[in-house]
């Protein structure tokens, strides 16, 4: 039974963490997994505050995992952003998740072809050891890096992500998997001047050693944008070859962009 409470509770964890999108507790394109290519501009800013929800089941045992991220981005220059992040935990226990410290660099765009890449480089600084024990995140420095690629299409867009990062824990006894790696890809339809809907389909390691080292997810979203400087974002998301565990979670956020 304590294996089984053990492995949906991870189940729980990973599936916040697709909402809130890997490998930082910072929001990406929400409510999309998948992140994309754009910054905020010189002294353009963001607020991200979104609302997650997970589901995890295995043989009988349920685990409900919730919690409120939010991220702070602001343009350093056209085409670099800075952005901090950090999550507050409100299930299964209450606290504050780790803190993520990063920067979004577009170093290619090609205005011809409608394509760009960006690096997301970021640091996620330690929670305590009796914070990590009791389930808020990582109790040493962790990091993790994505390449980002987004085309511009007919009907809207698509992204492409490539996602390694290392978890590093304060207990050593954690069997986890520490090198994790994401492939993720995302078109996104433009189907009304202030709608779009996404589709996001990703391989990723599983941290259960106990399972195989691929699992995937499905996620479906929706964008819903009353100005230009507003989004309201939807996602629900299910994770696949997760082996016995059944995980899926939701994901509500608000984005705002202002000067």
């Amino acid at each position: 039974m304590q294996r089984q409470v053990q492995l949906v509770r991870m189940a729980a964890i990973s599936a916040i963490c697709l909402a809130t999108g890997l490998p930082s507790s910072a929001l990406a394109y929400h409510p999309l997994t998948t992140d994309d290519t754009g910054t905020q501009g010189r002294a353009g800013n963001q607020l991200e505050l979104g609302y997650d929800y997970a589901h995890a089941k295995a043989a009988g045992v349920v685990d409900i995992g919730r919690e409120v991220p939010f991220t702070f981005t602001r343009g350093l220059a056209d085409s670099l952003d800075a952005f901090v992040g950090v999550a507050r935990v409100t299930a299964p226990a209450s606290g504050w998740s780790n803190v993520g410290i990063g920067a979004k660099w577009r170093f290619h765009e090609n205005e011809a072809s409608k394509f760009s890449l960006a690096l997301k480089p970021e640091i996620r600084l330690p929670v305590s050891a009796a914070k990590e024990a009791a389930g808020f995140g990582n109790g040493k420095t962790s990091y993790g890096l994505s390449l980002i690629a987004t085309r511009e299409t007919d009907f809207g867009e698509v992204h492409f992500n490539l996602v390694a990062e290392r978890d590093n824990f304060d207990d050593a006894t954690i069997p986890d998997r520490k090198n994790r790696y994401r492939i993720s890809f995302a078109p996104v339809w433009s189907v009304r001047e202030q709608w779009k809907l996404a589709l996001d389909l990703g391989l990723q390691t599983n941290p259960d050693r106990a399972e195989k080292a691929r699992m995937g997810y499905v996620e479906l979203g929706m964008v819903y944008s009353p100005s230009a400087d507003l989004d309201l974002g939807l996602g629900i998301s299910r994770d696949v070859m997760d082996g016995a565990v059944q995980a899926t979670s939701a994901s509500f956020g608000l984005t705002w962009r202002f000067r």
